[in-house]
């Protein structure tokens, strides 16, 4: 967790000292034309990985389980295989796809050529998630977060020069050169330790199969969630204007981009240490329950500090203008607790490669998002927000406890329950009092909070 959320945290602040060299030296033209690239690369790169980088880790993970050295050398050269394959697709659709996207993006073609370029970064972010898929489910966790840090930053020094000299030119060039820099960096750290098997393309192809179809699933899934986030903005926008969205998107990205960091650090260690236990019932409920119990001790303070400096944190982000979302703030971060407690048993399903059931929750989920926020916002408007990413994530929760219980037989602990509801009580505790002006007892919960987590920490360290 400590490894991963330093270099999630330093990988928001280069992402923020390029922003702002952006603005700076190219002005809101360069911000504008980062934006719709960058939109246009992440696609790309979903619709054409098929989730290959999340759905190889449970195989590798099984196999690395099992001891068998052989079956994990070909699982990592038919990674490797897909990757390249999957890559060279994808950067052949992009160019295929040059002059649609080009007329979608800016309704003209004038940026073709910007486009075809950018089918090299799709080339590139295909072969790093396949290296990285290896690194994480043979368990090098240190060598993936040095991965991931190093390509990071050689990509913030290879962009610098180039906002400075070529200005509005800099922006597709420093694109590929950050994606070029994290497909090295994944390169030079990869996993040596096993010899490439000989495999033809039909066993490649056959071998590929299981997880690539547990991708396409996975790829549906987070689709769903991507256009279920569209509509709602379009809708937003529609009734509301601009303006809301702006204040929406600002608060959504506070609530849930960075605690997100928290999911995105633990998930690294914790989804192939699932994926290696699926077979056995009784470890794979001690392993969910003792996930939540970690969520938990570290999302107590983390959200009564949160909602604590609310004001300090928005005005430093953002501006003034937006102290408007501080209430959706507030009521976010019970959301936030009931993702944490959805996430931990939802990984089952990807550790059972339980594609379609997956399918369904997300399709579900992405339904009750799109109601609650409708229905929030009319009601309670920019507050609305808030309550609406709480009851959304108490449904999905409730969904996932659903197949959780039914479909594999399994409990959660009565320690992680009772972990669930301490956390969800310092946050309504925090919300009451912050809400209700009252400092001193808001400070004190936080105090209590901390303290709590210290004692915690302590305690399962020794």
């Amino acid at each position: 967790m400590g490894i991963f959320g330093g270099v999630q945290m330093m990988g928001i602040v280069c992402s923020i000292v390029r922003t702002k060299l952006v603005a700076m030296w190219i002005g809101a033209v360069g911000v504008g034309l980062f934006g719709l690239f960058n939109n246009a690369l992440e696609m790309l790169n979903i619709a054409t990985n098929l989730g290959v980088r999340t759905s190889s880790v449970r195989d590798i993970s099984q196999a690395a389980e099992a001891g068998d050295r052989s079956l994990v050398a070909r699982i990592v050269a038919v990674v490797r295989r897909w990757s390249l394959w999957l890559g060279l697709g994808g950067a052949l659709l992009t160019i295929a796809l040059a002059p649609a996207l080009s007329h979608f993006t800016f309704g003209d073609s004038d940026h073709i050529w910007g486009f075809v370029a950018l089918s090299a970064a799709v080339l590139l972010m295909a072969l790093t998630n396949g290296e990285q898929a290896i690194l994480q489910g043979t368990q090098l966790l240190r060598r993936l977060a040095l991965s991931t840090m190093w390509g990071t930053l050689g990509g913030l020094l290879i962009s610098v020069p180039l906002f400075y000299w070529l200005r509005e030119r800099s922006v597709l060039p420093s694109i590929v050169a950050y994606a070029a820099c994290n497909a090295l960096a994944a390169w030079l750290l990869r996993n040596k330790q096993f010899t490439r098997p000989a495999m033809t393309r039909r066993q490649t192809a056959a071998m590929g199969a299981g997880f690539v179809k547990l991708g396409i699933y996975m790829t549906i899934g987070d689709f769903a969630a991507i256009l279920a986030a569209y509509v709602f903005n379009a809708w937003l926008n529609h009734s509301g204007g601009e303006t809301e969205v702006g204040y929406y998107q600002a608060g959504y990205t506070l609530i849930n981009r960075y605690t997100g960091l928290l999911f995105t650090a633990l998930g690294m260690e914790y989804y192939p240490r699932l994926a290696r236990v699926v077979g056995h019932r009784e470890r794979l409920r001690v392993f969910v329950s003792q996930e939540v119990n970690i969520a938990m001790m570290v999302l107590a303070p983390v959200v009564a500090l949160f909602v604590l400096l609310r004001e300090p944190v928005v005005w430093l982000l953002y501006t003034r203008e937006f102290m408007v979302i501080l209430s959706f703030i507030s009521w976010g971060m019970l959301g936030v607790v009931m993702r944490a407690l959805s996430w931990c048993m939802a990984f089952v399903m990807l550790a059972r490669g339980d594609g379609r059931t997956y399918v369904v929750t997300e399709g579900l989920s992405a339904v009750v998002f799109v109601a609650l926020g409708i229905v929030c916002y009319r009601q309670w408007g920019v507050t609305g927000f808030g309550v609406a990413y709480t009851l959304w994530y108490t449904a999905y929760a409730a969904i996932v406890g659903v197949v959780y219980v039914r479909r594999y037989g399994l409990r959660l602990s009565r320690g992680s329950l009772l972990s669930t509801a301490w956390t969800l009580t310092v946050a309504l505790a925090m919300i009451a009092a912050v809400e209700t002006g009252h400092t001193l007892p808001a400070v004190a919960v936080a105090l209590t909070a901390c303290a709590v987590a210290v004692w915690q920490f302590r305690k399962n360290w020794r």
